[in-house]
């Protein structure tokens, strides 16, 4: 469909679930969004923002204005000081009783990325569930920023993974940041089970992957222990109402591992915001 990115983007905001990031990229190619499995085809187009302006990302159309007036924005820096939440506690036992996923591998244009396969018109009820609350939401998939988003204690991790969540209607309500460090003595099963890597210029996917997500919980020490706030998208336009979940424990990688990955990736994260109406552990 050869239209501007900027109209692509409004399209999407208009027909689609919320997503916690919006993906781009820089030359045409169909590919799924990960929290959605919606196919969009982009057109070469310039990306219409960059991590490097987040702070003015306001200023760029009408349409992301929250990115600037917002109350609860996200990313935030949370301080040990405050201690961990014992409020909204996550369980993963549906990531368990679902199993290994299938779907589909690419970069988002800024790292690597993972979209979970999802039958056209179905709720999303049958992908792996986390529960909180009186509420349980669906992951749909996963992407990496670089560095992290988040900051504990003012310091960002090397990279930060987004495990995205809707509810069964499809729309945005929880995601789960896990930070992650590399480490001369461990090596990530979870992404032992990734195929062989994307660069962020480079529009393939491989289609088929099989991923067991509660590889990656379990690395995190099933998140029993963390931080938890009312976010926003970390994108345009930004919009909030999310539930995020930060681990404490840091997810271990091998050296080899990050090298990788940043060998495919791009600098990748929005400005701190302040700390308003976000509520933390609350």
């Amino acid at each position: 469909m050869a239209v501007s990115l900027l109209s692509m983007a409004i399209l999407a905001i208009a027909v689609t679930p919320i997503s916690a990031c919006n993906f781009h990229t820089r030359r045409s190619r169909s590919f799924s969004n990960p929290h959605t499995g919606t196919v969009y085809k982009r057109a070469e187009e310039a990306i219409d923002f960059e991590y490097v302006n987040s702070f003015d990302w306001h200023t760029i159309k009408e349409e992301y204005q929250l990115c600037h007036s917002g109350t609860s924005q996200s990313p935030i820096n949370v301080l040990s000081s405050q201690g961990l939440a014992t409020t909204h506690p996550p369980s993963f036992a549906g990531y368990a009783a679902h199993g290994p996923t299938t779907g589909t591998f690419n970069n988002w244009g800024f790292g690597p990325a993972y979209t979970i396969d999802h039958e056209e018109g179905a709720d999303f009820s049958t992908l792996p569930a986390l529960s909180f609350d009186n509420q349980t939401v669906f992951l749909t998939g996963w992407h990496i920023h670089f560095p992290s988003e988040h900051l504990v204690d003012g310091v960002r991790s090397r990279a930060e993974m987004h495990l995205v969540h809707t509810n069964a209607a499809g729309d945005a309500a929880a995601v789960v940041g896990v930070r992650i460090e590399p480490s001369t003595t461990t090596s990530s099963a979870f992404f032992d089970q990734l195929p062989t890597l994307i660069h962020f210029n480079d529009t393939a996917e491989t289609a088929g992957v099989h991923m067991d997500h509660m590889l990656a919980i379990e690395e995190v020490g099933q998140v029993q222990e963390y931080w938890t706030y009312a976010g926003s998208l970390t994108t345009p336009p930004c919009s909030e109402g999310l539930r995020w979940f930060l681990p404490q424990r840091t997810l271990k990688v091998s050296t080899e591992q990050m090298v990788a990955m940043l060998e495919v990736s791009r600098f990748s994260h929005r400005i701190e915001q302040v700390v308003w109406n976000q509520a933390i552990n609350v």
